[in-house]
């Protein structure tokens, strides 16, 4: 009997031994194809999601370009709003920017989740990014890092007619409205940014160090890592205790 008993347990230890194996693997595969992962401190479980490289659009971009696909991170980030088991999700960033409707809907998605979000810029936040950046209900820059405001650009043929310009103006503005509904910098104050002439060698615009973007109210606060995570588990901490509160 007592034979039995322990062949049971090892089968039962063995059977978690592979299934704590199987999860390593599945995380290791979701950081490698993915740039993302799930980790768990203590109650409470966070998922990290990195935008790196060129934001990809409607378009392949050459492969040896590093890419952020927004079909893989569209998904993901309803699978985080939905998912029970998730609290909190930090964005990291380094990013030259990319396709300005695919980052803007990106952008928006984080904007509209009701989880707890923050976002870390590190290294670049540039372009389509600084909308990303600024998604987050909470967002952090390190002081090393830089962000590059300028106008809308378009590659390729573009015909010389008013509605061009037109459509310029518009997407144009649908990124002042979004950047200043979602930071403390003002419409006018962003425009002004993307306007500036002399700093830049071949374009107008603004680059952006980290104390001088956390100055102009783009981005929230400098810090590190630990200074967003910090925040994000506090915030979750905040919103259970709301939550307990009111079902009392």
């Amino acid at each position: 009997m007592q034979e039995i008993q322990n062949s049971a347990a090892d089968q039962e230890e063995r059977e978690e031994e592979q299934t704590e194996r199987e999860e390593q693997q599945a995380e290791q595969q979701m950081i490698t194809s993915m740039g993302s992962v799930t980790v768990k401190k203590g109650e409470r479980t966070i998922h990290c999601l990195t935008i790196i490289g060129q934001i990809e659009g409607h378009y392949i971009l050459p492969p040896q370009n590093k890419t952020t696909k927004y079909e893989h991170v569209i998904p993901q980030l309803v699978a985080i709003e939905e998912h029970e088991d998730i609290d909190g999700l930090i964005v990291i960033l380094n990013t030259v920017g990319g396709d300005v409707e695919a980052g803007l809907a990106i952008a928006e998605l984080i904007a509209g989740m009701q989880k707890p979000t923050v976002s870390l810029v590190l290294g670049g936040g540039h372009s389509i990014g600084v909308p990303l950046a600024v998604a987050a209900k909470r967002s952090f820059i390190a002081p090393s890092a830089t962000m590059t405001v300028h106008p809308v650009r378009l590659n390729g043929l573009v015909l010389g007619v008013p509605q061009s310009f037109s459509y310029f103006e518009q997407m144009q503005d649908r990124i002042l409205k979004f950047v200043a509904q979602n930071s403390q910098i003002s419409k006018e104050r962003f425009r002004e940014l993307m306007m500036t002439t002399g700093e830049l060698a071949m374009d107008v615009g603004t680059v952006l160090d980290g104390e001088r973007a956390t100055k102009e109210g783009l981005i929230d606060q400098l810090g590190g890592l630990k200074d967003a995570m910090d925040w994000l588990y506090q915030e979750i901490e905040s919103r259970h205790q709301h939550e307990e509160q009111t079902a009392e």
